[in-house]
């Protein structure tokens, strides 16, 4: 007799019937009722050998990504595993596609490895409304906030990412600009593209300046290819432009070549800004005008929240990291 003979006979799931066995929440009083009466009936006893090796497999943190080129999530990844390794700890790494869902990932790897807590670099916040009750270890989203979740097992760590594009508008308009594209993103979801989004559109009203979605803007990947292909679509359309804001400098180094590549130069005839702060943004030519989240900061704070989240309990916490305005070389002044 096995969990899959189990599960045949009493109608319900593997994953239902394993979670009934070891007495964890998230099953139905019926469904419950009817697998342990089966378990009764047929003298099932699990496999204590099979068990333990589960749980010698839960001495690992395991940390999805999202995206496979986002230069950001690489940076805070290498703090993250750095500071773990340094207490001791270690952990599996899952990257999946930007447009994957990270809950069903996190869903999958709770079953197979039993971590002993997740953290997310990147995530849509519905998805963490629709099935994060499935998640029962403690999980800290990186880089969005979830403060409109009720579980207390998820925190989150986040830039205002709102404010910090409004500054990024603001500066560019104080600098002359009017006519300004933005780059990149997908406005699907409670995703840090829509909240950046967002603080774009709050500046440009508060300056009394139009902004024409259908012209101003494109949508694209957090990659330098979708940059570089967003950026030309863009100023095909919109060849006036005299500025481009990317949601991301991995995006804005993909539109810089872009821009070259069409004969144009950055800041002579089209100013640039990103968001993130990487480290390449600082060594290209020219340096960019950029928003810096505070990565070491970001990654300390994780680590050391879900540390002590693993030895207290878990407490829902959601801290906003400041970020900084990062003056590059890359803006011109239209005054």
């Amino acid at each position: 007799m096995t969990i899959k003979d189990i599960a045949r006979i009493s109608g319900y799931g593997i994953s239902t019937v394993s979670r009934v066995i070891n007495n964890q929440s998230e099953v139905s009083p019926e469904a419950r009722k009817k697998i342990l009466e089966v378990i009764k009936e047929n003298n099932f006893e699990p496999n204590q050998n099979a068990k333990h090796l589960k749980m010698q497999r839960s001495q690992s943190f395991g940390i999805i990504v999202k995206g496979t080129a986002n230069m950001l999530f690489a940076d805070i990844l290498e703090k993250i595993q750095k500071l773990l390794i340094a207490n001791g700890e270690n952990a599996v790494v899952e990257y999946i596609d930007e447009d994957g869902n990270e809950i069903d990932t996190a869903i999958r790897l709770c079953r197979d490895r039993n971590p002993k807590g997740l953290f997310f670099l990147g995530g849509n916040v519905e998805y963490f409304n629709e099935k994060f009750a499935l998640i029962n270890v403690p999980t800290i989203l990186m880089t969005n906030v979830a403060d409109s979740s009720d579980h207390n097992n998820l925190s989150s760590i986040s830039t205002n990412d709102d404010d910090a594009a409004k500054t990024m508008i603001r500066y560019l308009i104080s600098k002359g600009h009017k006519n300004i594209c933005i780059l990149g993103g997908r406005l699907q979801g409670v995703e840090i593209s829509s909240s950046r989004f967002k603080g774009c559109l709050d500046a440009f009203s508060e300056a009394g300046i139009e902004f024409d979605k259908d012209k101003q803007y494109e949508p694209c990947r957090f990659s330098m290819r979708d940059g570089y292909d967003a950026a030309k679509l863009l100023l095909k359309r919109n060849p006036e432009a005299t500025a481009v804001f990317a949601i991301g400098d991995t995006i804005a180094l993909g539109a810089l070549r872009a821009i070259n590549d069409i004969g144009k130069t950055v800041p002579g005839d089209i100013s640039l800004a990103g968001f993130d702060g990487i480290m390449l943004s600082d060594y290209i030519v020219p340096r960019l005008t950029t928003i810096k989240q505070n990565t070491d900061e970001m990654a300390e704070t994780g680590v050391s929240l879900m540390l002590s989240q693993l030895e207290n309990g878990p407490s829902g916490k959601h801290i906003r990291i400041p970020f900084s305005f990062v003056e590059g070389e890359s803006v011109a002044s239209l005054n």
